[in-house]
């Protein structure tokens, strides 16, 4: 089912184009500031996920799936000149890197930040089977004090703060699909090898160090993508370009600075 996402855009339209993809449970909000720092050299976009914030959540399992999610980003990409870059955080890493597998022609780079866990990790699927479980039998804001900032949390102190910011304002049945049909189901790395190894696209990946969820998905895939750099940054945790936005953005501009020019 087609959705009309919310979508917020900083800079020139003929300057090259950047796409920032929020994590699970964050919107657009949380690449403010990476898009005022870029404005004056790019074309930003900034978007709500289906079902997050100010973007619609269509009702049923099956619309928020990683096909119906790569859609919504690939009406973003194809309104924009091509190659561009795309960036991500958690989620909104996995489905850059997804989107980028399949459509490699259309991806100048990739900026991945806090790469998840993948639904191959047994711990993983059922923290988010359990999540969903939990979002439906007792609501969002029973389920997020358990499994975001509770004692089933995944995420550092840091964190979960800025998730339970905003976790609210989203529709609670899309997390609770998007955890079963996305999350959960999610291939790892080593499962995605062969594909990995063929991409041939510049890859800035940043992780945390007081985030080992994302730290160990990151060095696998630092070894498998053949243009990868992996930063790992002392004392940071999930949401990383919130709680260490100087090195991050420091990265982030480093990074975009020595990428060709732009076609």
């Amino acid at each position: 089912m087609r959705v009309k996402l919310y979508t917020e855009t900083f800079g020139n339209e003929q300057s090259p184009g950047i796409i920032f993809c929020h994590g699970f449970g964050g919107s657009a909000r949380n690449f403010r500031l990476q898009a005022r720092l870029l404005e004056g050299a790019f074309r930003v976009t900034l978007f709500d996920l289906r079902g997050h914030a100010r973007s619609p959540a269509p009702e049923g399992a099956q619309a928020y799936r990683v096909e119906a999610l790569l859609s919504d980003l690939d009406e973003l990409v194809q309104a924009q000149r091509t190659p561009l870059i795309l960036a991500g955080l958690s989620l909104g890493a996995k489905l850059s890197l997804d989107y980028a597998l399949l459509h490699p022609e259309r991806v100048r780079a990739l900026l991945l930040a806090s790469y998840p866990t993948s639904g191959d990790v047994e711990t993983r699927r059922s923290w988010a089977l359990g999540f969903a479980a939990a979002i439906e039998a007792r609501g969002l804001d029973e389920a997020g004090a358990e499994f975001v900032w509770g004692e089933r949390s995944r995420f550092d102190p840091k964190g979960a703060k800025l998730i339970r910011q905003g976790l609210l304002e989203h529709s609670p049945q899309a997390l609770a699909h998007l955890q079963r049909e996305l999350l959960a189901a999610s291939p790892s790395p080593a499962r995605l090898a062969p594909q990995l190894r063929t991409l041939d696209i510049p890859t800035c990946l940043i992780a945390g160090t007081d985030d080992p969820e994302s730290l160990g998905p990151c060095r696998e895939l630092s070894q498998l993508l053949p243009r990868a750099e992996l930063h790992e940054l002392e004392n940071a945790g999930h949401v990383v370009n919130l709680t260490r936005p100087t090195l991050f953005n420091g990265i982030l501009l480093d990074f975009l600075g020595r990428l060709p020019p732009s076609p």
